[in-house]
């Protein structure tokens, strides 16, 4: 059999070349997630300029030409991102004061719209990555995200609104990088695999003693969570319930404001985009902390002090009439924690208490005091988180009274701790009753 003829070097390297071109070259990583990033960003400046320049069309704005139009857009395209906006000019009064103001009001709902391209752009970028090479494609996206949001401020500041160039370049970047990050985390399935470090491992090597307290430890924070979470769920309900109760009300803001066609579908639009406020304002409500619409306005379970409203359809909706028992709705963050306490008696962590009986023989005394400890701990989780949610659902619309709009951050986290640290131990006493598994029982 005769050997294959060697090629000369030349006539090799031209081969590679032409096959090289057939299969194109691979797309850096630090590119692609460039390239991904610059997607989101587009997408999402589309969505919020589309019903502008669609008001505009419609006559809405017909003082403005579509330059202006074109920065108010980029101006929500920030605000939904958390970057705060001056307002110039906001009012006629002789009070300086009055000339300007702070807009930081942030609308959830529409922020969940680049968290989620930015989650599917990270998922993108893990598919298309190793975990040791995954920090190109996240620190090509985030690089391209800032550059973005740095054009975008320097584009959009005229005589009604500015905003700080540092802001719109890093803020931005925060809910897209957390987008970004909990996509790929997802698409890698666990975070050893996304950042290459193996914790089972780690935790192997440690002793039992702190394998025990690192296990009692995360139960007690997913016991937090889910009650956090379950009583946002309970909030997100009961809003909606409200709602439609008040369906007829809010028919009548409408109809009230005449906006036409275009302008309701764009006031809706607003109005789902604070959904999210209004289910955190709602939590903020049951827990007895409350919420403020303005200076001098309060809405409490406990306490409701309603000023002069603006003519927000959603508004009419607010909680008014008899409320002698609204005190009652405190007893669903009661309820969320007495279901983080039954989560931590199903998950069987509850090494505290192991280690509390072992130098307390009193039983009575050794479980009262782990399970006070516990209702103690899992509520001041659950009051820390709503300390970050009632801390974004508020904020300052810049306008009149308005300055102060969302809920008491501290009295709501404060109530909230108490409320769940109260049904957790409760939870977790009155569980054992309940169960019938042959583990537990036994």
């Amino acid at each position: 059999m005769s050997e294959k003829k060697k090629q000369p070097p030349a006539a090799a390297a031209l081969n590679a070349a032409r096959q090289r071109l057939s299969t194109g070259w691979p797309m850096p990583l630090f590119l692609q997630g460039a390239f991904e990033f610059l997607q989101a960003a587009l997408f999402s400046a589309f969505l919020v300029v589309i019903p502008w320049f669609a008001v505009w069309f419609s006559g809405g704005f017909a003082d403005r030409s579509i330059e202006s139009v074109l920065k108010m857009g980029g101006q929500i395209w920030l605000l939904i991102h958390a970057v705060p906006l001056h307002l110039l000019q906001v009012g006629t009064g002789a009070d300086p004061s009055q000339g300007s103001g702070l807009l930081d009001f942030t609308p959830l709902g529409l922020t969940l719209i680049p968290f989620f391209l930015c989650w599917r752009a990270g998922r993108r970028i893990a598919r298309a990555s190793y975990t040791d090479s995954l920090w190109q494609g996240i620190l090509g996206a985030l690089g391209v995200y800032l550059l973005c949001g740095l054009f975008t401020g320097f584009l959009v500041n005229n005589e009604e609104a500015s905003v700080s160039l540092l802001a719109a370049t890093l803020i931005p970047a925060i809910p897209a990088g957390a987008g970004v990050v909990i996509g790929a985390r997802r698409e890698a399935g666990s975070w050893g695999r996304l950042i290459g470090f193996d914790a089972a491992a780690w935790i192997s090597k440690t002793s039992q003693h702190s394998r025990w307290a690192g296990s009692y430890v995360w139960a007690v924070l997913c016991g937090g969570t889910l009650a956090y979470m379950f009583t946002f769920a309970l909030s997100s309900l009961l809003l909606a319930i409200n709602l439609g109760v008040h369906w007829v009300d809010v028919s009548n803001v409408y109809q009230q404001l005449r906006p036409g066609a275009i302008g309701s579908a764009v006031l809706t639009l607003g109005q789902l985009g604070i959904m999210p406020n209004l289910a955190l304002w709602t939590l903020a409500w049951i827990t007895g902390g409350g919420f403020t619409l303005g200076v001098g306005s309060t809405l409490s379970t406990l306490e409701t002090t309603v000023g002069p409203l603006p003519a927000v359809p959603v508004l009419a909706a607010l909680p008014s009439g008899d409320l002698a028992y609204a005190w009652a709705f405190m007893g669903l963050p009661v309820l969320a924690g007495m279901l983080a306490g039954w989560y931590f008696l199903r998950v069987g962590e509850n090494h505290l208490d192991d280690w509390v009986s072992k130098r307390i023989r009193s039983r009575w005394a050794s479980l009262g005091l782990s399970t006070v400890a516990l209702g103690v701990f899992v509520g001041a989780f659950a009051g820390a988180l709503s300390l970050v949610g009632s801390w974004l659902a508020g904020g300052s619309l810049g306008i009149g009274r308005f300055t102060e709009v969302g809920p008491d951050v501290l009295m709501t986290a404060l109530l909230l701790a108490a409320e769940v640290a109260l049904g957790t131990a409760i939870g977790y006493l009155i569980s054992p009753l309940l169960e019938h598994d042959p583990v537990l029982d036994g």
